[in-house]
């Protein structure tokens, strides 16, 4: 078997300017595709190998998908928990793993050093193909996971979070809580994560992506290493789509403390949604940035709030628009009061010319700031891979956000934002007015 560190070449070190990195796409001997970047500033490189088994895959068994990722990270059938870390640290590499709703992920971060990177590799692969799913590291890792959720309990982000997914989504897999709930991780069993593993940690279920100081052929080695004895298995199917809500409706979750949390949600846009760059534009006046029109009329005008937002979470299927801010229990009703309004006109009338220009402006000058690092370029190369968006995405944002028209952004939100269907989530005392 051809190896990183047999086949390692210099690669140039010295800085080069670019506007945006050019991305490289090829499939693996054994099916997966790979994105590559080279970043060649750095003697380092960055990989994930992306699976399309996030919380969304857990149907009945809430926290699955999560209780499986933690898991990876605990050793391998040929190494205990202590002796895996061990030899992870003696390599100077950081090995993780994660999990979203859409995906997880299992990554590496190491210097392109043969003597330190090969081995780090070798490592990957075995938590990735051979993981130790012993009982006793089960039993360990559900323990935590049911001390977050008691720690969530108090914690209003959480709290309201949970309930607005709820509201938004009812029974799609999207309203399935990432974490699970006390008792679904309760019923989870060793054998679940087994299955959950050989079902979706699979070659026809990966992506492979990776920045660095490699060049092409290091990178193809690299990526053929990591994914060598994963069975071949099945692409996960295709989520249901997202029903959108009705009507608006209303909770509240009583919770000791001054201070009261309003979440506002509905049904939003896919990665691909053909009105993607006239909303996220359009929000990036109403409520995604500290000059918003929200933070103005909350903030600064009134004195309500700290923090208020609004954001999209783009998914595979409709993520969803979110609208948050914390204020005063006394003063709950006049916020809400003023959130609505700021949002009911917003929807109806949408941005000046002016404060759209200044938007565009404002993405556009500091997208170079949001690709300015390896891990940046990780994350955005992430969502490029896995959602198929085009290899040129980085290089074509800037023009994206400078054709959004007034008129778009207008009828757009018109059309999918309204007021009268939001789930509307308050978490705080009880004597809360509604």
């Amino acid at each position: 078997m051809k190896r990183f560190l047999l086949s390692l070449v210099l690669v140039a070190t010295t800085a080069t300017a670019y506007a945006t990195p050019a991305i490289q796409r090829w499939t693996t001997d054994n099916g997966v595709p790979v994105y590559f970047m080279p970043a060649p500033e750095i003697p380092m490189f960055k990989l994930r190998v992306v699976f399309d088994a996030g919380s969304a895959r857990d149907r009945k068994s809430a926290g699955l998908a999560m209780l499986t990722s933690a898991l990876l990270g605990e050793g391998t059938v040929d190494l205990s928990t202590d002796d895996f870390h061990a030899q992870v640290e003696a390599t100077g590499a950081q090995i993780g793993s994660g999990v979203l709703r859409d995906m997880a992920w299992i990554s590496l971060r190491s210097l392109t050093d043969p003597t330190t990177a090969e081995p780090a590799l070798q490592l990957l692969r075995a938590m990735l193909v051979s993981p130790r799913f012993s009982e006793d590291i089960f039993d360990r890792a559900r323990k935590q996971i049911q001390a977050g959720l008691q720690n969530e309990k108090v914690a209003p982000e959480a709290l309201g979070d949970k309930a607005l997914q709820r509201a938004i989504y009812h029974a799609h897999p999207y309203g399935t809580p990432t974490g699970g709930t006390e008792t679904s991780i309760a019923g989870l069993a060793p054998a679940d994560v087994q299955a959950f593993h050989a079902r979706y940690y699979t070659t026809s279920n990966a992506i492979v992506v990776i920045v660095g100081a490699l060049s092409p052929q290091q990178a193809r080695l690299v990526a053929n290493e990591i994914v060598e004895g994963l069975p071949v298995g099945e692409p996960a199917p295709a989520l249901p789509e997202v029903t959108e809500l009705s009507e608006g409706s209303d909770e509240h979750i009583p919770l000791a403390g001054q201070q009261s949390h309003l979440f506002y949600g509905q049904v939003g846009i896919k990665r691909k949604d053909p009105d993607y760059f006239s909303l996220v534009v359009g929000n990036h006046v109403l409520g995604g940035n500290a000059t918003s029109i929200l933070f103005n009329e909350i903030r600064e005008k009134r004195g309500l709030s700290y923090s208020v937002s609004s954001y999209f979470e783009p998914m595979a299927e409709r993520g969803p628009f979110l609208t948050t801010l914390q204020v005063d229990s006394a003063r709950l009703t006049e916020a809400r009061a003023v959130l609505e309004e700021t949002l009911a006109k917003f929807i109806e009338v949408g941005p000046t010319r002016a404060q759209l220009d200044a938007a565009k402006r404002n993405l556009i000058g500091s997208f170079p700031l949001r690709i300015d690092n390896n891990s940046k370029l990780l994350e955005y190369l992430t969502v490029i891979a896995f959602y198929r968006l085009p290899l040129d995405y980085l290089e074509s944002y800037p023009r994206s956000v400078a054709a959004v028209t007034l008129a778009e952004v207008k009828d757009a939100f018109k059309r999918r934002i309204a007021l009268g269907h939001m789930a509307r989530i308050t978490v705080g005392p009880l004597a809360v007015s509604k």
